[in-house]
């Protein structure tokens, strides 16, 4: 609780800075959102992903985003080209003659800059459909000051994850999408559990002081939390390293989400409680002053 206000001034820069980059730079939107021409290309033993970009930097088709695909294959994204069959025909052509006759196009997709307009509102329903959900089930679970903190807590954890994809301009396609969604349950279940202990610990010393109390309980769970999440960031660390780079940015949105996810659990959503003005129970049973005492000992 000591450095709540530190937090919050950290959590505002963040979230500035992230309206401000959204503005002025923007997201590296894959094709999946501006429509384009996918392409896997077979390679011959022994090609460099560098020596592809090479021969591939002349394309007079466009400007070609290359990424190694495993096994010799490469995938080759050409966004904003017509949808027209004698253009990816020109397309294909193009590409077939840079890389050389040893290469062999395996597969050629197109996706239209409609489709990619409707799943980027797809992507937003989605968001805002998850969000609504987590109000009301925080909601009915805990009560509505809860659910408000815990609604500003996953909006936290998103923009961080969008702040990290507009700096490093990491493709943002539906694979980053799916991962906003993972970390959107991964985020409220880290703060259930915060909210939890924080419920139990009013119901238990109705008459300690909130930023007390608040503290105790991050003490508790603290130790949970951190184990929890370091045995998902290895995992996600291992596919990040090892995993093949079509899955790069879904993995580089999780690492991002799962070290966000408690910082806002206990630094951002739990001291933020103490300004919502939680009643207490009037029925709960409260520890005597010793106890209190102590307990609040151990939590500073």
């Amino acid at each position: 609780m000591g450095l709540h206000k530190f937090t919050f001034a950290l959590s505002a820069v963040m979230t500035i800075a992230m309206v401000v980059l959204l503005f002025t730079k923007g997201l590296n939107l894959g094709i999946d959102f501006t429509g384009g021409i996918l392409m896997e290309a077979k390679m011959p033993a022994g090609t460099q992903i560098a020596d592809v970009r090479t021969k591939l930097e002349g394309m007079s088709s466009g400007h070609p985003t290359i990424q190694d695909f495993g096994q010799g294959s490469v995938l080759i994204k050409i966004p904003g080209r017509e949808a027209d069959a004698a253009g990816q025909k020109a397309v294909k052509e193009e590409v077939q003659k840079l890389l050389g006759a040893d290469s062999e196009l395996r597969r050629v997709e197109y996706v239209g800059p409609q489709v990619g307009g409707e799943l980027i509102v797809a992507g937003v329903k989605a968001f805002v459909y998850s969000m609504l959900g987590i109000l009301g089930y925080i909601w009915i679970r805990f009560e509505w000051q809860f659910g408000v903190v815990a609604v500003f807590a996953l909006a936290h954890d998103m923009f961080a994850t969008m702040l990290f994809f507009l700096v490093t301009q990491i493709e943002f396609d539906l694979s980053t999408v799916a991962a906003a969604l993972l970390i959107a349950g991964y985020s409220i279940n880290e703060t259930v559990v915060v909210f939890d202990r924080i419920r139990e610990m009013m119901r238990k010393y109705r008459k300690m002081p909130m930023p007390e109390l608040v503290n105790v309980s991050i003490n508790d769970v603290i130790a949970r939390t951190l184990m929890t999440s370091m045995a998902t960031f290895l995992a996600m660390a291992s596919l990040s390293i090892f995993g093949s780079a079509v899955i790069k940015g879904f993995t580089y949105a999780m690492l991002v989400g799962i070290l966000f996810g408690p910082y806002s659990s206990m630094f951002f959503s739990a001291p933020l409680l103490t300004y919502m003005k939680l009643r207490r129970d009037p029925a709960a049973i409260g520890a005597d002053k010793t106890n209190g005492g102590k307990l609040a000992e151990q939590g500073s």
